[in-house]
């Protein structure tokens, strides 16, 4: 028997395989597989690229990703391979990675803007996502690290939750995510940083962890407004702002951008972060803006060995704050080691340590948000002539 006739039977056996592979399975397959940044299904977003069968049951993929230096490209090659590999007959995917066009950014550009109002932000009134602005009189209350904990918590709980990190000249959202990479941008479109099951933007993204942020009145409403109307969001159930101390630019530009915003103030026992937090709570009621209630963080001081709770920072500040700003209190979060290492490891303690006092709390605090919507007092309410 000849050398070519010896291989035959093993080329038959390479094309009855790449025959048996239905190419239409492999397609549906991609369509189940998600952009982890843009959260559409990849035939939807124009992302497939050529689908070839190769001998052996391979099956070869090509993706066109939105940028070369995409960062989730393992995560979405792992995730093709994943559910290709269901298909029957596929023995191995490969998948390839190329850039999309000008043209396809445009298309995919105008696909994304077609899902957003043509004039000012999704977050109005007629909106079904539920957004919390977390505020604080004071710094170092632990405003950020109850922000990050509680969108982590309402994610694990299956909503889809964003942070719009809106403490411009203290960031720390970026940090208490473990992120550092800058958002991706298509013709003017900016795209959340996922992490965590939470999709994030901060003016951190854009800036060394080192510079400082020099910007003043005007610049600082620019850019929360770009925050909001110009960053594709996605259909959220939850939106939490995280807001600077105070009671300055920031947070009355936030008024004025999404007054249907309800209040979360966050105060640590200590009357001196409480009369201070008042303020705030006091600015949104005199604005008519919603207040969802009062937590007190660092309520107490949990030993790690004996779990006994000391009352580091005085107690009674969080009641206090809710009886003077007329809200419910909604928690009280004690103060453990594992909040406090979640939040300087990038990992939230929410998942890195689940079992934690602080944690159980706050995943209890997230469970029961309340519901609040603004009053139509003072409202303009649109009138129509029958």
């Amino acid at each position: 028997m000849s050398l070519i006739s010896r291989l035959l039977p093993a080329v038959d056996t390479d094309r009855k395989t790449a025959r048996s592979i239905d190419l239409a399975e492999v397609h549906a397959a991609l369509g189940r597989v998600e952009d982890p940044e843009l959260h559409l299904p990849l035939p939807e977003a124009g992302m497939v690229g050529d689908v070839e069968l190769g001998r052996g049951g391979t099956v070869k993929v090509t993706v066109r990703l939105t940028t070369p230096s995409c960062p989730m490209k393992d995560t979405l090659g792992s995730d093709i391979t994943s559910e290709v590999s269901t298909v029957p007959g596929v023995e191995r995917v490969e998948v390839t990675f190329a850039a999309m066009s000008e043209h396809e950014r445009m298309n995919l550009a105008s696909r994304l803007r077609g899902d957003m109002p043509t004039h000012g932000h999704p977050f109005g009134p007629d909106s079904s996502t539920r957004v919390y602005a977390v505020a604080s009189g004071k710094g170092g209350v632990g405003k950020s690290t109850v922000t990050a904990n509680l969108a982590v918590a309402l994610a694990q709980q299956g909503k889809r939750v964003g942070i719009l990190d809106a403490d411009v000249w203290g960031y720390s959202i970026p940090h208490l995510f473990g992120v550092r990479r800058a958002p991706i941008a298509i013709k003017g479109l900016m795209l959340p940083v996922d992490a965590h099951g939470v999709s994030l933007m901060s003016v951190g993204f854009f800036v060394k962890d080192e510079e400082p942020v020099v910007w003043r009145g005007p610049m600082l409403h620019k850019a929360l407004e770009q925050f909001l109307t110009d960053v594709h969001w996605g259909e959220l159930d939850v939106l939490l702002i995280d807001l600077p101390p105070g009671t300055g630019d920031i947070t009355m530009s936030l008024l004025e951008l999404v007054p249907d915003a309800a209040l979360i103030a966050v105060t640590t026992p200590q009357p001196a972060a409480q009369t201070v937090a008042e303020r705030v709570g006091r600015m949104a009621r005199n604005m008519r803006m919603p207040v969802a209630g009062v937590i007190e963080n660092m309520s107490a001081l949990v030993c790690g060995t004996c779990h006994e709770s000391t009352a580091l920072f005085g107690s009674g500040g969080g009641e206090r704050l809710a009886a003077a700003i007329d809200a419910p209190l909604l928690g009280q979060v004690p103060l453990d080691l594992e909040l406090r290492e979640g939040g300087d490891s990038g990992v939230p303690a929410m998942v890195s340590s689940p079992d934690a006092h602080s944690v159980q709390e706050l995943r209890r605090i997230a469970a029961e948000l309340p519901v609040v919507r603004r009053s139509l007092v003072g409202r303009k309410l649109p009138l129509s002539v029958v």
